[in-house]
């Protein structure tokens, strides 16, 4: 297979700021040359220009809105067609604050497309294209209101839901094939994506908000860890690991044929 880059390229989405543009910076330095994709071209420009100063990495921009269904399309078959793309970031999104029946329903609508659809739809362009060559890595980026929920807002916790089941059940079925998937669960992160969900993220307290450098390198930590999902403010893993084991406990008694004993309802 054919690479420039010593690691391949990582096409990475919502590359023009925040945690994309720090995921774009941190893999250009471990060698991987980039495929940069947003919707604002001026903003990838500018990041690809200093990255390949910086760095001597090949740096494509690669504007779309994967808010809309050609954006999407566009960047799943690079995906497919792309033999030298051996890393998806999977970082677009958005957020919405507010309780869930007074938030806008297009405005809802619009984050799932974005955070559901778009996350779900270059995942499984990347898992098919790297299976079938037997390597390569996606990395999913949830956040850790997945697991709280109505943290936010009700839709954007529940589309975040979304991205950690869905990369679960993703590993799980690439698990044999060499492909690597990894969901980062950040807690509040200091990015632009509380600005536009009209937040002001210095009202919030300041020992819950980590930088978006250290949030960024703890996830790549993770991910040289081989870690499925990644918490990068959780001081212990046992924590996660109980929630786990607790999670796969229910298992057996999940779907029975018969209905628990409490929901019986006994004849006179």
């Amino acid at each position: 297979m054919a690479r420039n880059g010593q690691h391949g390229t990582a096409l990475v989405t919502g590359a023009s700021s925040g945690i994309g543009a720090v995921y774009a910076d941190r893999l250009a330095r471990r060698g991987y040359d980039l495929i940069l994709v947003a919707r604002d071209a001026a903003r990838l420009e500018a990041l690809a220009e200093r990255l390949r100063a910086a760095e001597g990495v090949a740096v494509e921009v690669l504007p779309a809105d994967l808010g809309a269904a050609a954006g999407r399309k566009l960047i799943e078959q690079r995906l497919a067609g792309d033999a030298a793309i051996t890393l998806l970031v999977n970082n677009a999104g958005a957020a919405v604050a507010g309780e869930i029946i007074g938030i806008d329903p297009d405005a809802a609508e619009a984050l799932i497309m974005l955070n559901v659809v778009a996350a779900t739809r270059l995942a499984m362009a990347a898992g098919r294209a790297f299976a079938k060559r037997g390597e390569g890595a996606i990395i999913n980026i949830a956040s850790v209101v997945a697991l709280l929920p109505g943290r936010i807002s009700g839709v954007y916790s529940a589309t975040k839901a979304f991205v950690l089941n869905f990369s679960q059940a993703l590993t799980q079925e690439l698990s044999q094939s060499g492909v690597r998937v990894q969901a980062v669960l950040p807690g509040a992160t200091r990015t632009e994506i509380w600005g536009r969900a009209g937040v002001d993220v210095n009202a919030l307290d300041a020992a819950a908000v980590m930088g978006v450098d250290e949030m960024v390198d703890a996830a790549l930590a993770g991910f040289d860890a081989s870690e499925t999902v990644t918490i990068p403010a959780l001081p212990d893993a046992a924590d996660w690991q109980a929630f786990e084991a607790a999670r796969q406990a229910l298992g057996p008694n999940l779907s029975r044929d018969h209905a628990a004993a409490r929901y019986r309802v006994l004849s006179a």
